[in-house]
């Protein structure tokens, strides 16, 4: 009788992956135009700009207006998009591509009770989620718990892709930073919608693996409790580009090259760790600690090769009082097969908080 190591074969499957969507000459590295230049610097200004000195500062954000348009509609729910211009300030509006700069959504909501007793999730994609269907599929059966979906479009993915960035393959590190700043804006200014606006009385954010980094970050900026699920996620963007998979899929010499124009002799070490210290911006455990942490829930895979283990213990420490689920597989596998528990984790994580009081 063979025995098999399940959690091996599934670390085995991020690996096949990973090697065939990042190894091979078939598609173009991460970063193939290096750091960004001017725009680079400009960001790690900007993102230490998030951190509010004093309560209240930062908020609230832009409004925005989104504009509908119903894709159908039964008796008993409705899907509709929606388009609005990306509330970001001047500065960052100038860093975006223009393919970016109008915001799309999707909003799938049931009828079964009125916004005020019914609570809605805006979920924020994972790197490679050009399109809305699979964060459809994933909230569309919570439909039935009185919970509402929101669907951002990332900037430089979908519709809002650069003309000249193959697929999910950003041209620049500064790519990475500008559309993180920038998914953390319109998400939080969709929350404030959903809030103030359309009157729902509760709200969460979550989204998997790079979205689930953004969520944390906007779980922890957001001024009242609202829910906060990172699913497959790294406490950092270091972890995915200089520990996992993604690190055989950046393209090392390019940014290496590029750093040599401004300094003389740059080794392929030095160039991982200035990539190290850029990251570094976006290491979630140095966010405030979320306002109702029992609402947060990580969703972490057992044999994950993008994530290792220790980065979901950083977040789990940073933020006490926040519960880590453990599901088993990979990174692929677990993003395929266990919808069900993300679905569990949003549903308990929503009835953590308390019910938004009516303004009546």
């Amino acid at each position: 009788m063979v025995t098999v190591n399940l959690g091996m074969l599934h670390y085995v499957l991020d690996h096949i992956y990973g090697a065939f969507m990042h190894r091979t000459k078939m598609s173009t590295p991460f970063f193939s135009r290096g750091w960004g230049g001017t725009k680079l610097e400009m960001l790690e200004k900007m993102i230490n700009q998030l951190f509010p000195e004093v309560a209240g500062q930062n908020w609230p954000p832009r409004l925005i207006e989104p504009v509908w348009r119903t894709i159908w509609e039964t008796k008993n729910a409705s899907l509709r998009e929606g388009v609005f211009r990306t509330p970001c300030d001047e500065q960052l509006l100038g860093a975006l591509p223009p393919e970016s700069h109008t915001a799309r959504v999707a909003f799938l909501m049931p009828k079964s009770v009125s916004p005020n007793r019914m609570a809605c999730v805006v979920h924020l994609a994972g790197t490679g989620d050009h399109t809305f269907e699979r964060r459809l599929r994933l909230g569309g059966p919570l439909m039935k718990e009185n919970i509402a979906t929101m669907v951002l479009e990332s900037p430089f993915y979908g519709q809002r892709r650069p003309v000249l960035q193959r697929g999910a393959k950003l041209l620049c590190v500064s790519d990475l930073l500008i559309l993180g700043r920038a998914t953390i804006e319109e998400a939080r200014s969709l929350l404030h919608w959903l809030d103030c606006e359309a009157g729902f009385g509760k709200m969460g954010i979550c989204g998997l693996s790079m979205g689930g980094v953004h969520a944390a970050m906007v779980g922890s900026l957001h001024p009242t409790p609202v829910a906060t699920l990172p699913f497959l996620s790294p406490h950092s963007a270091v972890v995915a580009f200089c520990e996992g998979i993604l690190k055989h899929g950046t393209a090392w010499e390019a940014l290496r090259e590029d750093l040599a124009t401004q300094k003389a002799e740059m080794t392929l070490e030095d160039v991982r760790e200035r990539m190290r210290n850029v990251l570094s911006l976006t290491d979630v455990t140095r966010f405030p600690v979320p306002k109702s942490p029992s609402a947060v829930i990580f969703v972490a895979a057992t044999d994950d090769g993008y994530i290792p283990k220790h980065s979901i213990l950083e977040l789990e420490k940073a933020w006490p009082g926040s519960e880590v689920r453990w599901v088993t597989g990979g990174h692929v596998s677990s993003f395929i097969l266990h919808h069900d528990e993300f679905r569990r984790a949003i549903k308990d994580g929503l009835d953590r908080l308390p019910w938004k009081e009516s303004q009546l």
